[in-house]
């Protein structure tokens, strides 16, 4: 049976997921990378973290890219970087802002009918894992619906089934040198995003515009790594299909790049 549920809460999911397939389109994109867009913002990037306008080096696959991202530093060099003084390597500062506006994104997700009150008896009891729209009939919360159908299970595509597969193929992750994943972050750039466009959060403007140039980075681009000189661009994949099956042996594998470079 139906629980009361605030007016328009139904409408929000169904406008949310519009926008889910939205950002998946841009997620799974194969066209050509917006070169300009990408090197526009990147620059303004750079600018703010007082670097000069890099060169930027574009490549056809993360593979061709990973040879001109040495000097970069991986996972593991910033964490041993932590007990250092200096000044930190660019990676490290975007990696530190990027994480502040994530947080203060959060903070903007504030509506009343992102979580309506909960019933005394369940407090203790976690919230079931069904449907959207039954979901929202027994009362779970349209935050946690959003945060399942749209963040989740982009992230799901998008990283499990294409970007955590090529890293792998790339080495071991912690060695590798931190990147960033263009068109496969908007993951979490559509949960943001819809959230905005439903009026379900209000961001300051220097949040939105950071927002904003992620998400174009997210349009117009595929991976990215950054040095203090040169960024690393790469072209997006020539095919996706990241829900390929492995007894499909005549198909494509999910991810080919514009080299002919697969991780597969």
């Amino acid at each position: 049976m139906r629980r009361k549920v605030a007016a328009g809460v139904f409408d929000h999911w169904q406008k949310a997921a519009e926008l889910g397939h939205e950002w998946l389109d841009v997620g799974v994109a194969t066209a050509p990378a917006d070169r300009e867009a990408a090197e526009h913002i990147l620059t303004r990037i750079y600018t703010r973290h007082r670097r000069a306008r890099p060169r930027f080096a574009w490549v056809e696959s993360p593979q061709q890219g990973l040879a001109l991202a040495a000097g970069i530093p991986s996972h593991e060099d910033l964490q041993r970087g932590l007990r250092h003084s200096g000044r930190p390597p660019l990676a490290a500062d975007i990696a530190a802002r990027w994480s502040s506006m994530m947080a203060r994104l959060d903070e903007g997700a504030a509506h009343p009918d992102l979580d309506p009150p909960r019933p005394a008896r369940k407090r203790d009891k976690p919230w079931p894992v069904l449907p959207p729209a039954q979901a929202l009939d027994y009362g779970v919360p349209l935050r946690l619906v959003l945060r399942q159908t749209i963040r989740d299970a982009l992230r799901t595509v998008l990283m499990d089934s294409i970007a955590l597969r090529v890293r792998a193929a790339l080495g071991p992750t912690a060695q590798t040198p931190i990147c960033w994943y263009g068109q496969q972050d908007a993951y979490w750039i559509a949960h943001y995003d819809t959230l905005r466009r439903l009026g379900l959060a209000h961001y300051s403007p220097p949040q939105a515009a950071g927002l904003d140039a992620w998400a174009t980075l997210a349009r117009s681009t595929g991976w990215w790594w950054p040095g203090e000189q040169v960024c690393v661009m790469v072209d997006r994949p020539a095919h996706i299909d990241p829900v390929r099956r492995p007894e499909d042996e005549d198909a494509l594998p999910a991810v080919v790049y514009r080299d002919g470079w697969s991780p597969q």
